[in-house]
């Protein structure tokens, strides 16, 4: 009886495998990063006994875009698409008599009978379709639970200061590998694999990386309050940190990391911004007016002093003994030092042009320094931009040598005119009209 219970339900099963099969995904959110495909079975549908974990073959596979689709057949990854479209699958182990021919089919059906009976009329097979979350995942916020070390650099003050901040923010990954991503984490789960699975390894590995991204960072002279203003350069810095854990191991890549604020602890806040502020002493004119203004209010106290205006300046008066320098020492050393800058340098002159006399001396000016015979006129044509040329171009701009207006003579009675480049229209001794027989 077990016999022959075995091979009827090895028959039902094949019979019920016969259909292809219909696979889709619906829009998957930001929470799932994989899933196992769905089998579209209507209230229409005769599909409704097939096995599970049974492709069968030339069963159509859909991709929407922003998914990346691989089957698995036996633990063995056998198909892989990130293309959006219809993919058919006609390489399955599980042979249909609706694809690929009625002979081929009854051929594939038999076999598939007696593997099933010998497992009892089981299927002992396990083909599986995943679908992968290929679009950006946002939301993943993170903060510092410790200060993470940081280098301040002021090339102004040409000061270093190692400090830590804290800051707090959100970064985004993609899934860019989808087979490391199965191999590595997901592997053949039953449906869904979500994020929470993921978060707080990530959150943790992300925030170890800080510290070295942060470092890269502030050797490209950004202060840490610039940071916000910097989130390519720090996604470029986290995503070349986390390239081994991330993108080689687990197929997952940064794609942008942001920062909503950035503190150092209050007392470097504090040193940063009075050595900020006293640089500006380096400049003597700044530091006079500074000890002004401080002169004047120092007054304005002593005038108001409790036990009296003259107390208060002879208190003053003293401060000021002691207190070295005054403002218009300070006055002074700058209009020195403005006295001593050099001269901006004056342009210089253009070059003369040298002639060579008949005596064989060479000279810049009108005149021979040796006989005083003057400078020869030059010879050529004189272009627009002022300077005189024998060649056919400018030397100077370029300008071609413009062509000579042509002369004129009357060619019936030989009469010219006076300006010979300008003649009238007619002849005024013969009558004839000026042509371009006419020119000589």
């Amino acid at each position: 009886m077990g016999l022959i219970k075995a091979a009827l339900g090895a028959a039902g099963s094949v019979l019920a495998d016969q259909w292809r099969e219909y696979f889709y995904c619906d829009s998957m959110s930001d929470d799932v990063l994989m899933c196992k495909a769905q089998k579209r079975t209507g209230k229409r549908s005769s599909n409704t006994k097939g096995s599970d974990n049974v492709i069968t073959n030339g069963s159509v596979i859909v991709v929407n875009e922003g998914q990346a689709m691989m089957i698995v057949d036996q633990g063995r990854i056998v198909e892989f698409s990130a293309e959006a479209g219809a993919f058919t699958w006609d390489a399955s182990t599980e042979g249909s008599i609706f694809y690929g021919g009625l002979g081929k089919g009854l051929k594939d059906s038999w076999e598939n009978f007696k593997a099933r009976f010998t497992f009892g009329a089981d299927t002992g097979k396990d083909q599986r379709v995943y679908y992968f979350n290929t679009k950006e995942i946002l939301g993943n916020k993170y903060g510092t639970p410790t200060p993470v070390p940081f280098h301040i650099y002021d090339k102004n003050l040409n000061f270093d200061l190692d400090t830590s901040v804290r800051c707090n923010g959100e970064f985004t990954y993609r899934i860019t590998d989808p087979i490391a991503f199965y191999k590595k984490l997901a592997s053949n789960v039953p449906g869904d694999y979500t994020r929470d699975k993921l978060d707080s390894q990530l959150k943790g590995q992300f925030l170890t990386c800080l510290q070295p991204a942060f470092a890269r960072i502030s050797a490209l002279g950004i202060r840490y309050y610039e940071l916000p203003g910097h989130t390519m350069e720090l996604s470029k810095a986290m995503d070349d940190a986390l390239t081994k854990a991330w993108s080689g191991e687990r197929g997952i890549t940064i794609v942008s990391v942001s920062v909503n604020s950035v503190t150092i602890p209050p007392e470097d806040a504090a040193t940063l911004k009075e050595l900020q502020k006293t640089a500006v002493f380096r400049n003597t004119s700044m530091a006079a007016a500074y000890s002004t203004m401080s002169h004047g209010e120092a007054m304005k106290t002593a005038a108001g002093n409790s036990a009296g205006a003259m107390t208060g300046f002879m208190g003053m008066g003293m401060a000021q003994q002691a207190g070295g320098i005054d403002a218009a020492q300070l006055y002074q050393m700058a209009a020195r030092q403005e006295a001593e800058k050099p001269a901006p340098a004056a342009p210089a002159a253009p070059a003369a042009t040298t002639w060579k006399c008949g005596c064989g001396a060479e000279n810049t000016g009108k005149f021979c320094i040796e006989c005083g015979a003057k400078k020869p006129e030059a010879t050529g044509w004189t272009c627009a931009c002022g300077s005189v040329n024998k060649g056919k171009f400018c030397p100077e701009c370029g300008a071609r040598k413009p062509a000579a207006a042509p002369l004129y003579r009357c060619d019936k009675c030989g009469w010219e005119p006076e300006d010979p480049r300008n003649p009238p229209r007619f002849c005024p001794e013969c009558g004839d009209k000026f042509t371009d027989e006419d020119i000589r």
